[in-house]
C-alpha cells in the first residue's frame, strides 16, 4: 500500500532525519544525566478487603493514572475487578479499594476524568464478546459507572489519542491453545475498533476497522495484541501471532499501511536449558512476533516477545526489540544487546533459554525534563531497560530497573517524574505476590544493578550464595554460586568500583573435569587456597569440605564422619571459614538448621582439624521463628583472634520478613565438643539488623541474605542470592555496610 504522502523511501529518509535531528542536538545540549530511582514497592496483596483471603490471588496487570497523577487504576484479571492506589506521596502509597466489573478487566486508559475499562465477557473462544465500562473518577474513592459501551469481541489493549479525540480498542478475540494445537486460524477474526470521544460517555460512537487480508501468517485471523497512537491520531497495531504491524487513520478509520514485522537472526545467545548460562547459540530467522508498541517520535519501536508456535513447531519471538520506520524499514534492532545487558546484571532466566529467553513484553516511551526515554520491560528477566533515545535510530541503555515478578504494565507518568510498573505474577503459596514499583525521575547516579559482569567480556552469574575477601588485595572479594548453576566456580569481583564488578572467574576443576557442588560458603587460606562449603540434602550428595587451589584445581574433599551425617536433614553446610595456617589450620562451618539430635532452637557450628581429619563443635542459639517460618544460619565469617560474624535469617521475603540480622559470636576460650558430647554453646551478639538495609531500596525485601565478607580494611558488604531468576525477581542486593570492629 502506498503511503497518503507518496513519499519514496529516500525522501522519506530523509524527513525522518530531519524531523529527529532537532532530538539528537537536545541531547547534545542537555545537562548532566539524570537517573529514575525505585521508591517504593506496593504489595497488590494490600488492596484486599478485611473480609479477603490474604493468600488469594490478585494481580495488578496495566495500569493508568488519574489526570491529576495522583491515582494509579490497575486491571486485575483474577478478581474481575480494577484497583486503585494513592500515590499523593509516591514514596508512601496506600490502598483505595475494588471495583468490581462483570468479567476479566484487560486493559485500563485513562480520559479527562474517565477511566475506560476492556472487559472481556466472552463465553468461549469461539463466541468472544466484551464491553467497555467508563467511570467518573473525579471522586477517586468513589468511581462511578457512567457507561457501558458493547465492543462485538473480546478487547485486549486500549489506548487514548495524546488529543482525546479518540480511543482505539484492540478487539484480539484470542485463539484456543488447545484447539488445533493453538494453531491460527481461528475464527472469529478480530479487528480495531474506533470510539469516538464527543460528548457525554453514554453517546460515544464506536466504528471498526478490518483487519483482515494484511498479514502473510493467517490473514483471514488477525488477532491484534496492542495498540498505540501518535499526535498525528494515528494507531499502530500489532497482529502478534500474525507477525505484523497495521497503522491506521483513527479520523478516517481505514488503514493506512501495514507491513511484516519480520524476522532476525540472533548469535551469542543461549539455547538450551542444561543449568549454564551458555550465550554462545544462534537463532536463525526468528520471527519477532511484537507483543506491545510505542511511538518514538516518528518511529516505532515494538517489544518482540512471540507467542506463537507454528505448524513447524517453529517459535517466535526475538528476545529484543525494534524501531521500525513508517514504511517498515528497520532502523535499529536490538539483537541480542538487550539480554546480554541482563546477563551482566545477573537477571538472565536460564530455565527459559528453549522457549524465549528474557522476553521483552511491555514498551513505553516518554520525555523526562526534555529527556528522551525507551522503557522495554522483560517478562521473564524481571527488570525494565531504560534506554535513552535523543537519537531514537541508535539507542543507548541508560539503565536497568529491578522490577517484581513479571513486569507487564509500564507507565510513565512525566508530569509528577514517575514511572510506574506493575509486575503480574503472584503466588502467596510460593512467597511472592503481584506489585507495583514507583520510580522517580531526578537521582544523579544509577542505583542499580549494585554489582554486574564486566563490559569487556560475557561473564555470566547469579545465585551468589558466600563470599569472602582477599587476605591481601584491597577491594578484591571472592563469591560462589549455589547449585542452581552446573559447573561450579568462583567469582572475582572488583569493589573499588561502584557498582562493583565481577571482572573473572575460577572453575573448578577435578582430575580436569568441571564439578557440580552446592555451594554455599567460601574462605580463602593464609597460603591463597580456597576452602569451599558444599550442602549436602539429606540424602545422596553429602555435606562436604572442599579444599581447592587458587586456580580452581581441587586438592581434597571431606565429608563429615559417619555417626554425624547420619544426624543429617535437608538443609546442612552453609557459611565457612578458615583460620591459622599450616598444621593450626582450622576451618569453621555453619551448618544452617537444627539436625535430628540438636536441641530445638540450637544449630551446630562445626570445627574441622585438616591436619588430623578430627570435627567437633559448637551450638549456636537460634533467634525463635516468625509463624509458619523456619530461622537458620547462612554465612561465618573470621574477623580475628576466635570473633565470627554470623548471619542469621528466615525464610520469608516482602512484609513478612522479619529475621535478617548479623551477630557477633567469640569463640576464644571455649573449646569445641565431640560428636557423642555436649557441646558448649555460644553467646552471640546482634552486631547489626539487616532489614532497614534491605528495605532501604524500596524494593520487595529480599529472602536470602547469604554472603558476607569483611576486607582487611574493615569494611563489611552483604551479598543476596538471587535463586538464578527462578521463582524470584532475580535482583541482586550487594551492602556496603560501614566498618566492623575487629
Amino acid at each position: 500500500m502506498r503511503s497518503p504522502t507518496r513519499l519514496t523511501r529516500t525522501a522519506l529518509s530523509t524527513a525522518l532525519t530531519l524531523a529527529l535531528l532537532p532530538l539528537a542536538s537536545q541531547a547534545a545540549s542537555s545537562r548532566a544525566a539524570e537517573y529514575f530511582e525505585r521508591v517504593a514497592t506496593f504489595p497488590v496483596y494490600r488492596n484486599l478487603g478485611a473480609d479477603e483471603d490474604v493468600t488469594r490471588q490478585t494481580v495488578a496487570e496495566i495500569t493508568a493514572v488519574s489526570r491529576d497523577g495522583r491515582t494509579l487504576i490497575y486491571t486485575d484479571s483474577p478478581g474481575e475487578r480494577i484497583g486503585l492506589v494513592d500515590i499523593r506521596e509516591p514514596k508512601s502509597p496506600k490502598p483505595a479499594g475494588f471495583v468490581q466489573l462483570e468479567g476479566e478487566p484487560t486493559s485500563v486508559a485513562v480520559h479527562q476524568h474517565y477511566a475506560l475499562v476492556a472487559v472481556n465477557t466472552s463465553l468461549s473462544f469461539a463466541q468472544p464478546d466484551g464491553v467497555l465500562a467508563v467511570f467518573d473518577i473525579r471522586n477517586p474513592a468513589q468511581p462511578k459507572r457512567v457507561a457501558t459501551l458493547p465492543m462485538g469481541g473480546q478487547p485486549d489493549s486500549i489506548a487514548i489519542s495524546p488529543k482525546g479525540r479518540y480511543a482505539a480498542v484492540a478487539i484480539e478475540n484470542e485463539r484456543d491453545e488447545d484447539l488445533n494445537d493453538g494453531l491460527i486460524p481461528q475464527l472469529p477474526a478480530g479487528f480495531l475498533r474506533i470510539v469516538d470521544l464527543k460528548g457525554q460517555p453514554s453517546r460515544w460512537a464506536a466504528r471498526d476497522v478490518d483487519l483482515t487480508g494484511l498479514a502473510e501468517v493467517a490473514p483471514g485471523d488477525p488477532e491484534p495484541e496492542y495498540v498505540s497512537i501518535n499526535d498525528q491520531d494515528v494507531a499502530a497495531v500489532t497482529l502478534q501471532e500474525n507477525n505484523h504491524i497495521v497503522l491506521v487513520d483513527l479520523r478516517r478509520g481505514r488503514v493506512l499501511r501495514h507491513f511484516s514485522a519480520g524476522q532476525v537472526d540472533l548469535e551469542g545467545v543461549d539455547v538450551g536449558e542444561n543449568d549454564l548460562i551458555e550465550p554462545v547459540g544462534v537463532l536463525a530467522g526468528k520471527r519477532r512476533e511484537p507483543d506491545s508498541i510505542a511511538w518514538v517520535g516518528p518511529l516505532l519501536a515494538t517489544a518482540n516477545e512471540g507467542d506463537y508456535e507454528d505448524a513447524n513447531g517453529e517459535e517466535g519471538g526475538s528476545r529484543s526489540f525494534t524501531l521500525f520506520d513508517y514504511n517498515g524499514s528497520v532502523w535499529h534492532e536490538a539483537g541480542a544487546s538487550m539480554e546480554h545487558a541482563f546477563i551482566r546484571a545477573g537477571h538472565y532466566p536460564e530455565n527459559r533459554s528453549e522457549n524465549k529467553g528474557i522476553e521483552p513484553e511491555g514498551i513505553a516511551s516518554a520525555s523526562f525534563r526534555k529527556q528522551d526515554f525507551l522503557f522495554v520491560g522483560s517478562e521473564r528477566g524481571n527488570a525494565v531497560a531504560v534506554y535513552d533515545v535523543a537519537r531514537p535510530w541508535a539507542p543507548v541503555m541508560h539503565q536497568l530497573l529491578p522490577a517484581g515478578m513479571g513486569p507487564e504494565g509500564i507507565l510513565p507518568i512525566p508530569s509528577r517524574n514517575l514511572l510506574v510498573v506493575s509486575s503480574e505474577e503472584d503466588s502467596a503459596e510460593d512467597g511472592y505476590r503481584s506489585t507495583i514499583s514507583i520510580y522517580q525521575y531526578g537521582a544523579k547516579t544509577a542505583s542499580y544493578p549494585e554489582i554486574h559482569s564486566t563490559g569487556s567480556a560475557l561473564i555470566p552469574w547469579g545465585a551468589l550464595s558466600g563470599m569472602v575477601a582477599d587476605r591481601a588485595q584491597s577491594n578484591r572479594l571472592y563469591a560462589v554460586p549455589d547449585s542452581y548453576y552446573k559447573a561450579s566456580r568462583i567469582f572475582n569481583i572488583d569493589a573499588s568500583k561502584t557498582p562493583a564488578v565481577i571482572d573473572g572467574q575460577i572453575e573448578l576443576r577435578k582430575s580436569g573435569s568441571t564439578v557440580d557442588y552446592d555451594l554455599e560458603g567460601i574462605a580463602q587460606g593464609a597460603n591463597g587456597d580456597f576452602w569451599l562449603a558444599s550442602e549436602g540434602n539429606g540424602k545422596a550428595k553429602p555435606n562436604l569440605l572442599i579444599h581447592a587451589s587458587a586456580q580452581g584445581d581441587v586438592l581434597a574433599e571431606y565429608p563429615l564422619p559417619a555417626a554425624v551425617a547420619a544426624q543429617q536433614t535437608s538443609n546442612g553446610f552453609e557459611g565457612v571459614s578458615v583460620v591459622g595456617e599450616g598444621a593450626s589450620t582450622r576451618v569453621y562451618v555453619a551448618f544452617q538448621r537444627e539436625w535430628k539430635n540438636d536441641p530445638a532452637g540450637k544449630v551446630r557450628l562445626g570445627v574441622f582439624n585438616p591436619a588430623s581429619g578430627e570435627w567437633s563443635f559448637y551450638h549456636y542459639p537460634l533467634d525463635a521463628a516468625p509463624d509458619d517460618a523456619w530461622v537458620g544460619l547462612s554465612e561465618l565469617t573470621s574477623i580475628g583472634n576466635g570473633q565470627f560474624l554470623v548471619i542469621e535469617r528466615d525464610n520469608q521475603q516482602g512484609p513478612a520478613a522479619a529475621v535478617k540480622r548479623l551477630y557477633r559470636i567469640d569463640l576464644s576460650g571455649m573449646q569445641p565438643a565431640a560428636e557423642g558430647q555436649a557441646f558448649p554453646l555460644v553467646t552471640k551478639r546482634l552486631e547489626r539488623d539487616l532489614l532497614p538495609d534491605l528495605k532501604n531500596t524500596g524494593g520487595w525485601v529480599l529472602d536470602k541474605v547469604e554472603g558476607a565478607a569483611v576486607d582487611k580494611h574493615g569494611r563489611l558488604l552483604v551479598v543476596t542470592d538471587n535463586d538464578g531468576v527462578e521463582d524470584a525477581s532475580g535482583e541482586t542486593r550487594f551492602m556496603r555496610l560501614g566498618t566492623v570492629k575487629r
